[in-house]
């Protein structure tokens, strides 16, 4: 088993944290920055950034801290920023066009080249110059193009159908916005998105804020 394997979720998705944080230093043309000061800002304790980044080799020096240029790199390519995936969407209502329209999925590197839905009126429509296709060629054009990963914003019920459909076509990412857990086998990644659950996260915390 590899290092990078053994390596908690937990951990890795604090990395994003870091690297935002990270690029805000950049821009504000700040290049060094200790651990305690990064915990400042991100409100992790520096033992505990230390941990983390200590599981990719660490990166900093003592009495120096850390090169915000460095890290920031090598948080990328930690990432896989420094790769370039396609990907597809399947559904073009509101969430699907959005996503389409998020300028910040091309900036890390995932280039959408084709959007799917059933819905006559919406193919061959373009969204952001991506082709609306019809969803009977799915399986087709994923095959086609080495299409990377897919992308699905369809309705709880047609979720499962469409990521069984995917990964038949060899799509080995899956992002999920659906509200419901998919079944893949275990080579192919699912990442999900709770918006639902993330709001009554929300409501949980506002409730017991008025309660106090």
């Amino acid at each position: 088993m590899d290092r990078d394997s053994q390596i908690s979720a937990t951990v890795i998705r604090r990395l994003p944290k870091y690297h935002r944080y990270l690029s805000d230093l950049q821009d504000k043309g700040i290049n060094r920055i200790s651990s305690q000061e990064l915990s400042n800002l991100t409100g992790f304790t520096a033992s505990q950034i230390r941990q983390d980044l200590n599981n990719f080799g660490g990166f900093g020096q003592q009495g120096y801290g850390y090169n915000v240029d460095d890290l920031h790199r090598e948080l990328g390519k930690i990432l896989g920023l420094d790769k370039n995936y396609t990907a597809v969407i399947t559904g073009t209502g509101n969430l699907g066009q959005a996503i389409a329209n998020y300028k910040g999925i091309e900036d890390a590197g995932f280039k959408v080249v084709s959007l799917f839905d059933r819905n006559p009126k919406m193919i061959g429509l373009k969204i952001r110059d991506i082709e609306v296709r019809d969803i009977d060629n799915l399986e087709n054009f994923v095959e086609e193009n080495n299409v990377d990963i897919g992308i699905i914003t369809v309705p709880k019920e047609g979720a499962q159908p469409i990521a069984d459909r995917l990964v038949k076509a060899g799509i080995k990412g899956i992002w999920n916005f659906a509200p419901c857990d998919l079944v893949v086998p275990e080579d192919v990644i699912v990442e999900n998105v709770r918006l639902n659950e993330s709001i009554l996260i929300l409501s949980y915390f506002l409730k017991n804020l008025e309660n106090k």
